[in-house]
């Protein structure tokens, strides 16, 4: 089950996609982590798609990535009259915490969080930014506004509001006992909406303690004036161009997203692109080229993952999503630019032994032209040391935690085997290359590097580089 490219693919699952031949076909066209949505399905529906992932894996010997993706506070109006009213430009209107059905002129806001935040020439945004207000006057129940891109607005449209800091959790309660059930399943990843502060994920981390990895949604603009908190506080970001697209002026979203994704890169912590990549799969069989080219954009940056959302959980085209995104990145990572556009960010390594052994070791495959480089891990941090570097030769990681090779599933380059520990230097060299002929990465006379930590099994020990040549 070796993929033949570096970066890696996230797919939601949904009604599309919640059957075990459909699942097992996603996998097997690709997929190396699956994406749990529950700002829709029941607990018992996830609990289905959770289950065939795990019976898949036991069944297919590869460990398989699992994101619980949380809701996270959705904004929204109340209901109008009718279900909808057309606002015109240049007319008042009043959002306030009246339950009373809207119209033309007003709607209920029933979030006084949002008032808190506003002041006069705040804009507020509706139905995905296609109808736009600017206040004119506010108060701790109202907002009045004046309407500057009219049209028709419909119940319980989403309300999203540029620039101003929400005094929100991005837990809910509805999150709160999502994220628990989750945990008590056993996901890999907690995926949170709606940061706009480094206190948000302290906040989830606290909840989680351990249980799985954080994964940060950059989907409010706020949260980029905190970018690089953010990133240290997280265990991995993810690119929310959704939401963060409604937010920020089209222009500006492929600039912030490099910069993302380079804060990531320096930070050595994985990124994950998601939102609309190849949307027009949902209903056709194919691309669009700004589609395609748009998934390579993101390999070019060095993202880790690449994230199908409607296109695998609600779409027509599920599998084929799947397979295009695939063919994509593989074309992408052989094209001639690609090397060099990935090496003109390089990170320094850091004053560490660990940091130095996983940049010599890349330097050292290259310049042997090693078939793989293979880390033994506890944590991951060796693993993603090694993928920091974006070495050409392939990583081949070699884990006694099974949960460990779950969560580096989604980790740019890197082939997770669970595997038994290792307890001396011979049995590390001789499991190294066994491992790697059986999962087709070597074959007799190629060389190998190898980076491990003494003593074996101390998680952050990185302390080992050794070259070995296949003899098995």
């Amino acid at each position: 089950m070796r993929r033949q490219r570096k970066a890696k693919i996230v797919a939601t699952l949904g009604p599309a996609s919640s059957d075990e031949p459909t699942i097992r076909r996603l996998f097997e066209n690709g997929v190396d982590v699956f994406r749990l949505n529950f700002s829709h399905g029941t607990h018992d529906e996830h609990r289905a798609r959770y289950d065939i992932l795990r019976r898949l894996e036991k069944e297919l010997g590869r460990p398989i990535g699992v994101l619980q993706d949380l809701q996270g506070p959705k904004l929204r109006i109340g209901q109008l009259e009718g279900g909808q009213a057309r606002i015109e430009r240049g007319d008042p209107f009043r959002l306030d915490l009246d339950k009373a059905m809207g119209t033309a002129r007003r709607a209920p806001l029933l979030h006084p969080e949002i008032f808190a935040g506003l002041q006069a020439g705040t804009p507020i945004l509706l139905d995905d930014g296609k109808l736009r207000l600017e206040v004119v006057d506010c108060g701790p129940d109202y907002a009045d506004t004046v309407v500057v891109t009219g049209g028709i607005l419909s119940d319980r449209k989403g309300v999203n509001v540029p620039g101003v800091v929400m005094p929100l959790s991005p837990l809910t309660q509805k999150d709160r006992k999502d994220l628990a059930f989750g945990l008590e399943l056993g996901v890999d990843w907690v995926a949170l909406s709606f940061v706009q502060r480094p206190e948000d994920v302290a906040e989830a981390r606290r909840l989680i303690a351990g249980r799985a990895a954080v994964m940060a949604k950059i989907e409010k603009p706020a949260a980029l004036n905190c970018l690089h908190e953010l990133v240290e506080l997280s265990d991995a970001l993810m690119v929310a161009r959704g939401d963060l697209g409604v937010e920020l002026d089209p222009e500006d979203v492929p600039g912030r997203q490099k910069e993302i994704i380079r804060a990531c890169r320096l930070a050595g912590k994985p990124v994950v692109v998601a939102t609309q990549m190849l949307d027009s799969m949902v209903s056709s069989p194919a691309p669009t080229r700004a589609e395609a080219s748009d998934v390579a954009t993101a390999i070019y940056d060095g993202a880790d993952a690449v994230m199908l959302s409607a296109e695998s959980a609600a779409g027509h085209y599920p599998a084929e999503a799947v397979s295009m995104m695939s063919r994509i990145i593989e074309r992408t990572e052989r094209d001639s630019s690609y090397r060099p556009i990935i090496a003109a960010l390089h990170p320094e390594p850091e004053a560490t032994a660990a940091d130095a052994i996983s940049a010599a070791a890349a330097q050292v495959a290259q310049t042997i032209s090693a078939a793989a480089i293979v880390t033994y891990t506890t944590s991951g941090s060796t693993a993603i040391r090694a993928a920091r570097e974006r070495p050409v030769s392939p990583i081949l990681t070699l884990t006694a935690e099974l949960s460990t090779a779950r969560r580096l599933a989604i980790l740019w380059g890197s082939h997770c085997v669970h595997t038994k520990d290792v307890q001396s230097f011979a049995e590390m060299v001789k499991k190294a290359c066994r491992t790697a002929v059986k999962e087709n990465f070597a074959a007799r006379g190629d060389k190998l590097v190898i980076t491990a930590g003494v003593p074996f099994g101390t998680p952050g020990s990185t302390n080992i580089l050794r070259i070995a040549w296949v003899d098995v």
